[in-house]
């Protein structure tokens, strides 16, 4: 086991990551991100492939998503890992790598996150949603290969 918290204290990380979404505190990101988290959802954010890149692709969500929510619907651990079922709505409202024009309209989908833990910080975020039903309630173009 690489975390050096327990599986409720990782838990709890987890949700308050969540929190700190919801409440757009960007600055405090770092209290539950490793500096060079690895976020594997690049279709989605259209970060750049580097450890750390995961910071600027959440406040571009944030931003370009506003008002933005993440409810948890349920937390499983063990070990170094948590996975998060959540329940994400938000409103195509600011610019976004894959719309550089807000649409205006809002979307409500499901979304899994696996969270791996190490020293008590989130060090790799993967996840699975409806990214289809996303873009077709926002009116975004599905992305094509370049």
């Amino acid at each position: 086991m690489t975390s050096t918290l327990t599986v409720e204290q990782n838990k709890k990380l987890v949700r308050e990551f969540f929190d700190a979404l919801n409440e757009v505190r960007i600055g405090d990101l770092g209290d539950y991100l490793a500096a060079d988290v690895v976020d594997h959802n690049k279709i989605i954010h259209g970060e750049p492939d580097e450890p750390g890149a995961a910071f600027a692709a959440i406040e571009t969500q944030l931003t370009a998503l506003a008002p933005y929510r993440a409810r948890v619907d349920a937390l499983i651990a063990e070990g170094d890992s948590v996975v998060a079922r959540i329940t994400q709505t938000g409103v195509s409202s600011g610019s976004h790598p894959r719309m550089p024009s807000p649409t205006g309209r809002g979307f409500e989908n499901e979304a899994i996150f696996v969270f791996t833990l190490t020293h008590g910080r989130i060090s790799e975020i993967r996840g699975v949603s409806d990214r289809l039903g996303l873009f077709l309630q926002l009116g975004w173009d599905w992305p094509t290969a370049d």
